[in-house]
């Protein structure tokens, strides 16, 4: 009974996201900072804040109209893309052991070679400009 409840309730809404699990995140992160602040009217502030972001969230989630939730989310996505490539490449390179990741002297192109191969001569992909590098 419950379960056809909340199927019913939630039907034909938009539900959660990428922007809307951000909100959620910032939320209790500014409401765990608002707990430790000395500053009583900064204290207010900050949990106002995360009040808000939380019950934005749970409007977006709710909310029927796809069009305007999905153009939110796209635009959320766009702007924290290059972030998050920049994320990802940072943690395959030190997740990578058996390669060095360095930049090209001319083009600034980035370029991967073996590790342990003391000093070598690299030829860039993008510009062919040949260089000596310590690996």
């Amino acid at each position: 009974m419950i379960r056809n409840f909340f199927s019913r309730l939630l039907y034909g809404r938009y539900g959660s996201d990428a922007l809307g699990l951000f909100l959620v995140s910032a939320g209790l992160v500014l409401w765990l900072i608002s707990q430790f602040v000395p500053i009583a009217w900064l204290s207010t502030v900050l949990w106002a804040i995360g009040y808000a972001a939380m019950l934005w969230s749970i409007f977006r989630m709710f909310s029927r109209n796809y069009a305007a939730r999905r153009r939110e989310n796209d635009r959320f996505t766009a702007l924290i893309e290059p972030l998050m490539q920049g994320f990802r490449r940072t943690r395959n390179q030190m997740r990578d052991r058996d390669h060095v990741y360095f930049r090209c002297p001319n083009c600034g192109a980035r370029l991967r070679v073996p590790k342990g191969k003391n000093r070598i001569s690299v030829t860039c992909r993008s510009c062919g400009h040949v260089f000596q590098k310590k690996t």
